[in-house]
């Protein structure tokens, strides 16, 4: 979701990679521990200590096997992985992001896992997050965390307006929007400008960026043009704040939810932790989860996201075989449940909704919108062409540029990515 990369970072990602490759570690011994490097990109205050936490509990478990534990910035980690695998420097482990995992398999940058320890309890995981992990028929990933987007609301200020439920569609909440204003002084719903967040309105209308099946470009279609006219609607009138052409959108945008400055947003699980320390939810109870509201076909959706743990190609056998044997480890149900239970995120197997898992409100609510959780298509290209909406649509929020002319450079822009589709 917040992609790109400063040349900087560029830079350093040379540096990186070469000090952090797992598969040629000069420190291993053929009778000493082999030491494996694993680039995490979770959240490095709020979510990376339960992570170190368990990777001392897997070594304490496997006195021949050490982990190097490195947290990557998550808007860089594509970049440096893909710099780094290139020259033959990778991590031996990388917590890829779902869009990722089929283009570096593509690449050759993965090993298959199909067959291995590390998806040994392949059953027991959620069957569309394993198929959203494949690539030309082959498993390059075991999913760590899932997420999806919802609608989120502050249910005491919903009450105030005396609105008892959550809007079912978007002509729905423009309504409890305006009611919201007029009984409660503050704005009902504040939308964002980026790409992943505007993606549930292309669901509504059944539709997507691409017609990947038919390898056919529909960003631009009349039903697309539909849903972003839908979209665009929501930055203006009663209770409906404007759009934030920002480079601080997001953290404007959560930071009003927070401390009750806006009654709902469309947000993912990611921020449970970040919901719960604003005044607005002192009382988690407080935090209102419903599936995003349907467009005008009666659908309702929003994009899959999480994070698999992928295995470099370029590593070892040694190497490899013990990364595995950590894969396995950190998706087991014990250790998910573990983390939900520490990060607030969303498990990737039934059995790690543990009932002590599920007594967090922002878990529970987000396991039942996960339902409408729409896959991405296998094509390594997808995620890629979010790229495009997110440079163009913040000009139409802000007025800058019409959906048509905008729309019509998103379609010229992906059809470089994809020169296989046609438009």
């Amino acid at each position: 979701m917040r992609r790109g990369i400063a040349a900087s970072a560029l830079v350093a990602s040379f540096a990186l990679a070469a000090t952090a490759c797992g598969g040629s570690d000069s420190g291993d011994k053929a009778d000493g521990p082999v030491t494996i490097t694993w680039w995490d990109t979770s959240n490095a205050t709020n979510e990376a200590p339960t992570y170190q936490a368990l990777v001392k509990e897997f070594e304490a478990a496997n006195k021949n096997i050490k982990v190097k534990y490195v947290n990557v910035p998550f808007d860089q980690a594509q970049n440096k992985f893909d710099t780094a695998a290139g020259a033959s420097g990778a991590p031996d482990i990388l917590r890829s992001e779902v869009g990722w995992t089929p283009a570096f398999a593509k690449k050759g940058y993965f090993l298959p896992l199909d067959g291995t320890e590390a998806l040994a309890d392949q059953a027991k995981f959620k069957s569309n997050l394993i198929t959203q992990a494949q690539y030309d028929g082959k498993t390059y990933g075991v999913p760590l965390v899932t997420d999806t987007l919802a609608l989120v609301y502050n249910k005491q200020l919903f009450q105030k307006a005396g609105i008892a439920e959550a809007p079912k569609t978007w002509d729905d909440l423009k309504k409890d929007a305006a009611t919201i204003k007029a009984k409660t002084g503050v704005d009902g719903y504040w939308g964002s400008t980026q790409a992943y967040y505007a993606q549930s309105f292309l669901y509504g209308e059944g539709t997507d960026t691409v017609d990947a099946d038919g390898k056919k470009i529909t960003v631009n279609s009349d039903a697309a043009k539909k849903a972003y006219g839908t979209w665009q609607g929501l930055f203006a009138g009663k209770g409906l704040h404007k759009a934030d052409t920002t480079a601080d959108a997001y953290a404007h945008i959560q930071d009003a939810f927070v401390n009750g400055k806006v009654a709902a947003i469309v947000q993912g699980p990611w921020e449970i932790t970040n919901f719960y320390k604003g005044s607005a939810f002192s009382d988690k109870s407080n935090l209102g989860i419903a599936t995003v509201p349907a467009g005008s076909t009666g659908k309702a959706g929003a994009p899959t996201g999480g994070h698999n743990l992928s295995v470099y190609a370029g590593s070892d056998k040694a190497h490899q075989e013990a990364s595995l044997k950590f894969v396995n480890f950190m998706t087991s149900a014990k250790s998910q449940a573990s983390i939900a239970l520490k990060n607030s995120t969303l498990p990737t197997r039934d059995d790690a909704y543990t009932a002590e898992v599920k007594a967090d409100p922002g878990i529970a609510g987000y396991q039942g919108v996960l339902a409408a959780a729409q896959p991405r298509p296998a094509l390594p290209e997808y995620s890629s062409l979010w790229g495009p909406l997110d440079t163009e649509l913040p000009k139409i929020a802000g007025g800058k540029e019409t959906l048509d002319k905008g729309l019509g450079n998103v379609e010229t822009a992906i059809a470089k990515l994809v020169p296989d589709f046609s438009k």
